[in-house]
């Protein structure tokens, strides 16, 4: 029975050690259970707060640096910070809500945007009615009265009416007034008296064709382009400089109409800004142009679209800035020869032709031998180094006798005897009688380059 007692004391004893064996893998399967729990919860809390603070990030910087691109492209939209901390579903889904913002933001403002220009167009119709009846009453009032304050009257109503016609083209509105064919320099002259500036603006016309003209439909839109252009020269450039403005005319490229001012210019980034407004953009947001907006180079860009032209800008010889308006040449035609000019048109500057060597049968001025009294003429005579062909005698007269031709000595001392002659006749009768004296500032004579070119 001793045996039998010892075995079951030995089973007794391997099957407590297999318990405690199996009690201490328990509790260290439970204590690795409970390790792994608690870093993959400090895992979950350090992505939750990594996808907080993205979320944050996206709501307080992202977004509206989104929303700023889209206006400056320049700026720069911050990415993800915690990049390794986020799970790739998450880092798409912020990406997405990035991009569902901006969209957004550009649908609102669109409609902003078009609601505005609605109102601006209705609004700018009505001004320019009421702007266009006051101006044919001022013009009545010129005929009845002459007082110089309603040419002033009359100059402020037309910068009123251009400022409206502005506004009506920026918001895709059709200018409001329609033309006839007219002549290239008459529209710059119209454009010209749009602007406060207008006395400084010195027009050059190098056209070949003087009656160089341009289609009604495209004659009102160039002279607002124009007027910006100018209007831009005049404020941004000193009162005591000139603002110049050539005329060219090209072969099969039509013409060419340059500002030149000498103003303060541009930076690069006011330059690159001013040549992408003028290029003609398909889209001109009104947000876009500023507070106060600064309307000009978006005015003619929306004309340089609608119309054709084109525009460039670039630094100009004089210290500021140059500006090219192209006119195409499909927009260009010749008036008829019945059509009269405006008497205030420059002409067109001709190139004088290249000088040549005086041939011997020439004209040389040369001074003429003094008289005998000792006053010489004012003014220098001219010489032939050769005579004049004689007149042929007709057939059956009888021969005269023949003359030798005169030394240009011989026919300078016989001007000078009859001037001699005429000076003593003069002495012997006394001093003339005083002429009635000349109104030297007749009106017609003075220059009427004023307010009143309207």
């Amino acid at each position: 029975m001793g045996w039998i007692v010892a075995v079951i004391a030995v089973a007794a004893a391997v099957a407590a050690m297999v318990h405690a064996e199996n009690m201490a893998r328990a509790q260290r399967i439970a204590a690795a259970r409970a390790e792994l729990a608690e870093r993959q919860m400090k895992a979950a809390e350090a992505r939750t707060a990594a996808l907080t603070d993205e979320i944050g990030q996206l709501a307080r910087e992202r977004i509206p640096v989104a929303a700023l691109a889209l206006s400056h492209p320049t700026a720069q939209v911050p990415g993800l910070r915690e990049a390794a901390e986020i799970d790739g579903d998450a880092a798409r889904l912020l990406t997405e809500a990035v991009q569902a913002a901006r969209t957004a933001v550009l649908e609102e403002r669109g409609r902003v945007d078009a609601a505005a220009r609605a109102a601006m167009r209705g609004t700018s119709a009505k001004i320019q009615s009421l702007l266009n009846q006051s101006q044919q009453l001022l013009h009545e009032l010129q005929h009845e009265y002459d007082d110089p304050r309603i040419l002033q009257l009359d100059f402020r109503n037309e910068l009123a009416l251009r400022r409206t016609q502005a506004t009506a083209v920026l918001c895709d509105a059709w200018p409001g007034l329609a033309r006839q064919n007219s002549p290239l320099v008459e529209i710059v002259l119209g454009a010209q008296s749009r602007v406060a500036g207008y006395e400084r603006v010195k027009v050059a016309n190098h056209l070949r064709d003087e009656r160089l003209g341009l289609v009604a439909r495209a004659a009102e839109p160039l002279a607002i382009a124009l007027a910006e252009l100018l209007a831009n020269a005049t404020a941004y450039s000193h009162p005591d400089t000139d603002v110049q403005v050539t005329l060219q005319q090209s072969g099969g490229r039509g013409a060419f109409l340059m500002v030149d001012d000498a103003g303060i210019g541009m930076d690069d980034d006011a330059l690159d800004r001013a040549r992408a407004l003028v290029a003609g953009p398909p889209e001109i947001l009104l947000t876009e142009l500023g507070d106060p907006p600064q309307t000009g180079f978006a005015v003619v860009g929306r004309l340089v679209l609608q119309y054709g032209f084109n525009c460039h800008i670039e630094e100009s010889p004089f210290g500021g800035m140059r500006t090219i308006l192209r006119v195409p040449a499909h927009l260009l035609t010749v008036l008829e020869d019945d059509r009269s000019l405006s008497a205030l048109a420059p002409k067109p500057v001709r190139t004088p032709a290249s000088p040549t060597a005086a041939a011997p049968t020439e004209q040389e001025t040369a001074p003429v031998p003094q008289p005998a009294g000792g006053q010489a003429p004012a003014l220098p005579s001219r010489r032939r180094r050769t005579p004049r062909p004689a007149p042929q005698a007709p057939a059956g007269a009888a021969p005269e006798r023949e003359q030798m031709p005169r030394t240009p000595e011989q026919a300078g001392a016989s001007w000078a005897a009859l001037q001699q002659g005429t000076l003593n006749g003069r002495s012997v009768a006394g001093p003339p009688s005083a002429p009635a004296p000349e109104d030297h500032d007749h009106p017609d004579d003075r220059d009427e380059q004023g307010d009143d070119q309207t």
